[in-house]
């Protein structure tokens, strides 16, 4: 197989040892790459019922198949473990140069087990690795730390961790070089490690299978991607371009922690005039430039600066629609000027911004029924819409400091359990907070949160597109206010958007390659003759994958759920007014997916199932029969 290097970098931290060990052929073709190998070897090395923070919990680095390719947007890299949050699978994507620069250092993954007795750096040059103190570097910020290796280590690509992941926050995440790997806790799971950072160069390219090929591919595309109106809408306003649209047309951007469908207070202030969160109105005001993930061709970042007012100094790549409505929705928060500010605290600090954000807007909420005293909190009156108490409540969270890092800083679900209350309005799905789509008004979306082998998460599926749209690729006339054919829906969904993991491309491209696009791209870069239906197996083989390891790690049907305000409270007013998802349409369409997957009624993937994706390995973990 060409287009892979057929290796792997092992890293045990507490023997202090590294060692490439080939791939073997079999597993890089049944999983290709990316997600695909990470989820592989996390099946394989994490020992059953394995505390995510001990030093037997892999984290596995592995860019996608086309990463570091000429195809346009190849540019994502993934990190998998056990998560400390769910105690489920993890995954965190970034549109990380570390994968690209790893692909030129001669690996496929990189796979790190153990704890060593200080803190170090992992730097793999050129197929040489080696591990090195880092122990002037433990304490810094991300910000500091990055600065720091950029001295040490010049001309390497990093992914680091802040204070949040060395105290073991469970919301942590990775930083790469100013792209987020943020979601399920991976930064925690470096700090359980000691391990500071990961600084990665290389030299080489893998042999593809046809190089001309894969440039006339590449020139092929984008020509595409320059004349598609996708394009025109990401680079010119960012990931949040509909904000607008998903506030006044469809009702369901969530905010004050998920008591409005849509950004209320924001609105009623602004008149017929733009919301400040709206990127129509900060574009022009505050973004410098477009930021661009490696191999991009149509950025969406945009370089944030304030450069005067109470703020001045503040420069973020952001703010994303999810950190929009995270640190500006869901706690009320309507100054554009504040939401960069919180976005800067996260970023330094390690934090995942929807975690962070929902886990405040839970403490708000909790604070305003009288669950939550000022005293609790540091003295800190923690009110919607405060951006002042917000910050500093925020500061204090992202460095687990005082009763507030104590309550919040691990995430909305061990915030209730710690304060044993506030479970009927805390926004999560198996411990991992929800992104900014009101499930309430989107049945499928629904759904697809609810089975996420990650937890709440719009990416495992993104049916929010075809739903809130009403068409996308195949599907035609969705309904988001129906169950009915839910579960074949979201499974296609999954599939693909599990092959776009395995690959490396960016999501942001599905508008434009479609499936059909992508079986060209892996034969010019393997050789290996796919079709779009044997592509789509490797996606369905995944998800397979990640459920048998989390049913293997004590997950049952119960935990496929939706937050009790989704199926309790109807969305009070706007677009969407009196929609929800009562718990007997979610069991219907649970029903329908689960027989979709060929799992059995509680879930459990059928071992034919198995058998027929090529899973020999898990048969005895699967569901002899349905039922």
């Amino acid at each position: 197989m060409k287009g892979v290097w057929g290796k792997a970098l092992f890293v045990d931290l507490g023997k202090g040892s590294v060692e490439g060990r080939p791939i073997p052929e079999g597993v890089l073709r049944r999983f290709l790459g990316g997600v695909g190998l990470g989820g592989y070897y996390l099946m394989e090395l994490a020992p059953k019922d394995v505390d995510p923070l001990e030093p037997e919990n892999p984290l596995v680095v592995a860019p996608g198949l086309l990463t570091g390719s000429p195809i346009p947007t190849a540019s994502k890299t993934v990190f998998c473990f056990k998560s400390p949050q769910t105690g489920f699978f993890g995954r965190s994507v970034a549109g990380a140069k570390l994968g690209v620069e790893l692909k030129r250092a001669g690996y496929d993954a990189i796979v790190i087990t153990g704890k060593g007795e200080k803190p170090v750096v992992l730097v793999v040059e050129d197929g040489n690795a080696r591990l090195e103190d880092a122990g002037d570097l433990w304490g810094l910020d991300v910000f500091a730390a990055q600065k720091a290796l950029a001295e040490r280590y010049p001309g390497f690509r990093t992914a680091v961790i802040g204070p949040a992941g060395e105290k073991l926050s469970l919301i942590a995440g990775i930083d790469c070089d100013g792209r987020q790997a943020g979601r399920a806790g991976g930064g925690a799971v470096m700090g359980s490690k000691l391990l500071k950072a990961i600084a990665v160069k290389g030299s080489k390219s893998p042999d593809y299978a046809c190089p001309d090929a894969l440039k006339d591919l590449a020139v092929k595309w984008n020509e595409v991607i320059r004349d598609h109106p996708a394009t025109k809408a990401d680079m010119g306003y960012g990931t949040g371009e509909f904000l607008d649209w998903m506030n006044r047309e469809s009702g369901t951007f969530p905010s004050r922690n998920w008591q409005w469908g849509f950004f209320k207070s924001a609105y009623e202030r602004a008149g017929d005039g733009k919301i400040e969160l709206d990127p129509y109105y900060w574009v022009p005001k505050y973004s410098k430039r477009n930021v661009a993930c490696p191999g991009c061709t149509k950025p969406c970042g945009k370089l944030f600066v304030i450069e005067e007012g109470k703020y001045a100094g503040v420069e973020i790549d952001g703010p994303e629609y999810e950190t929009l409505y995270s640190l500006g929705g869901a706690p009320e928060i309507a100054s554009i000027e504040a939401v960069a500010k919180a976005n800067e605290i996260c970023d330094r600090l390690g934090i995942d911004t929807i975690s962070a954000g929902l886990t405040l807007s839970w403490a708000m909420e909790a604070h305003e029924r009288g669950l939550l005293s000022a005293d609790d909190l540091d003295g800190i009156e923690l009110r919607f819409g405060d951006e002042d108490a917000f910050l500093a409540a925020l500061e204090r969270l992202g460095k687990k400091e005082g009763k507030i890092g104590e309550l919040l800083g691990d995430g909305v679900k061990r915030a209730c359990e710690r304060l044993g209350a506030g479970e009927e309005f805390a926004i999560h799905i198996k411990g991992l907070e929800l992104p900014a789509y009101d499930i309430r008004g989107a049945k499928g979306v629904a759904l697809a949160f609810a089975v996420s082998y990650r937890g709440g998460c719009h990416l495992t599926a993104c049916a929010y597109g075809p739903e809130y749209g009403g068409a996308w690729w195949v599907f035609e006339r969705v309904d988001r206010h129906s169950i009915r054919g839910k579960g074949p829906f979201i499974k296609l969904l999954e599939d693909l958007m599990a092959v776009y993991d395995v690959l490396g491309i960016c999501k942001f491209s599905r508008h434009i390659f479609f499936l059909e696009g992508l079986p060209e791209m892996v034969e010019a870069a393997t050789g290996l003759e796919l079709t779009g239906a044997e592509l789509l197996s490797v996606g369905e083989r995944l998800i397979n994958l990640a459920r048998v390891f989390n049913v293997r790690e004590g997950l049952t049907r119960d935990d496929d759920h939706i937050p009790p305000r989704v199926w309790r409270d109807p969305i009070p007013e706007g677009p969407s007014v009196g929609d929800r998802v009562s718990e007997e349409e979610l069991q219907a369409m649970l029903d329908d997916y689960y027989a979709a997957r060929g799992w059995s009624t509680d879930g459990v993937p059928l071992k034919a199932t198995l058998l027929a994706l090529d899973l020999p390995e898990l048969l005895n973990l699967g569901a002899g029969n349905v039922g």
